[in-house]
């Protein structure tokens, strides 16, 4: 449909041009294939454009308020992306706040480490493409230097985590990172080191005497959306397998769904994935489970749009929340409580927390809510360390 033909106002056709990327992405009929030809008949002029209008901002309305169902995506092609590495110069060590942290939402104020800038992985959903050349993976040429050369209070508990500007493991050992990072762990006892990721490259660990202060956590999701939505990743199996096998060789670990996705029969879904954690591992080996949903900036969605790529992603109904897309408040309530009554068996004995949630959920979900973010960062800490400790022994 070509869009100048019709009297559409500015705004129009920027909301209609988003409707048809989406109608596309989503994997709907386009614009052609639907479009109400009896309009042409019955109406002219700006009520023409008014009524065409109308009718696409409809259907795009139903399309994201009815649970997305993946089987029309059955024998599509994810076209695999191309990426190059690159050794890059930064004046600092990349230490940082949590770049999504915001007031509005209940923080543990982890620290970040900028390891390696961008990711292999291809996650539609991921907010680290509008940080980042995604095609261009970069290692701080002087990393191992700057963090022998990092000063911290050794009467300070610090939490530091290595997956936000990419995957912890993906990369195994390239550049010297994960040789300096465990160095790095091994000289800071008071530093707990997450290494946060999606991947089964768990060799380097494997062959490695892991210092007790590492944990390693994975971010799960259902076979559905990793298979659709998590593309080039480790398959749920292969996540929960290496997740084993780091823990038989006495390695702390834990589990993030983040994001936890609504579609059709969702919550069984999830469900399984949550069994098979309680039967595969004790409480005693798992130090974390965190939750946490979709949740964009409008960077991330139009970034998203740009690419044209196949992903539901921004089939939802969107409602905002702190200043960023979510689904509401009591779907998340939902989703939040069906998880931590999962785990009712492992309640008080592993830390759960949400990510990036606002503070009202916590009094739903967990029963509690922290009165500050200082709070739940001392809690959250205390608990990790009080594992690694016990391991220590």
């Amino acid at each position: 449909m070509d869009l100048e033909k019709y009297n559409f106002t500015v705004s129009q056709k920027k909301i209609l041009e988003d409707i048809r990327k989406d109608f596309f992405m989503w994997n709907e009929k386009s614009f052609e294939d639907i479009f109400p030809l009896e309009y042409e008949e019955k109406y002219s002029g700006k009520q023409l454009s008014k009524k065409i209008f109308e009718y696409y901002t409809k259907i795009h309305k139903e399309l994201q308020e009815k649970p997305n169902d993946y089987k029309q995506f059955e024998g599509i092609k994810y076209n695999v992306r191309k990426f190059e590495f690159k050794q890059i110069e930064k004046k600092g060590i990349g230490l940082g706040a949590c770049p999504v942290a915001s007031e509005g939402t209940r923080c543990c104020n982890l620290l970040t480490l900028d390891a390696v800038e961008s990711c292999g992985f291809d996650c539609s959903y991921c907010s680290i493409q509008s940080f980042y050349n995604q095609n261009k993976i970069g290692f701080d040429k002087d990393f191992k230097e700057k963090l022998l050369n990092l000063n911290l209070d050794p009467n300070e508990i610090y939490h530091i985590g290595t997956g936000q500007s990419s995957d912890s493991l993906m990369w195994g050992n390239r550049e010297g990172v994960l040789d300096a990072l465990f160095d790095f762990a091994k000289n800071n006892p008071n530093v707990i080191l997450e290494f946060k990721t999606k991947s089964n490259n768990i060799k380097y660990f494997l062959e490695k005497e892991v210092p007790k202060n590492i944990i390693v956590t994975w971010s799960l999701n259902t076979p559905i959306i990793i298979k659709n939505e998590e593309h080039l990743t480790a398959s749920l199996e292969q996540r929960i397998d290496s997740a084993r096998a780091l823990a038989n060789k006495g390695v702390l670990v834990g589990f993030h769904f983040h994001p936890i996705v609504v579609y059709k029969d969702y919550l069984n879904d999830y469900k399984k994935i949550y069994d098979t954690l309680i039967e595969t591992f004790t409480h005693d080996e798992v130090v974390l489970i965190s939750m946490g949903t979709l949740t964009f900036i409008k960077p991330v969605i139009k970034q998203l749009r740009t690419r044209e790529m196949k992903t539901k992603i921004l089939q939802m109904p969107f409602e905002t929340i702190n200043g960023k897309q979510s689904y509401s408040i009591e779907t998340k309530k939902e989703m939040f409580s069906h998880l931590y009554n999962s785990f009712k068996s492992w309640h008080g004995k592993v830390y759960f927390y949400m990510c990036m949630e606002a503070h009202s959920l916590w009094k739903d979900v967990f029963g509690f809510e922290y009165s500050s973010n200082n709070q739940m960062e001392e809690f959250m800490k205390n608990s990790y360390m009080e594992k690694i400790r016990k391991k220590s022994l």
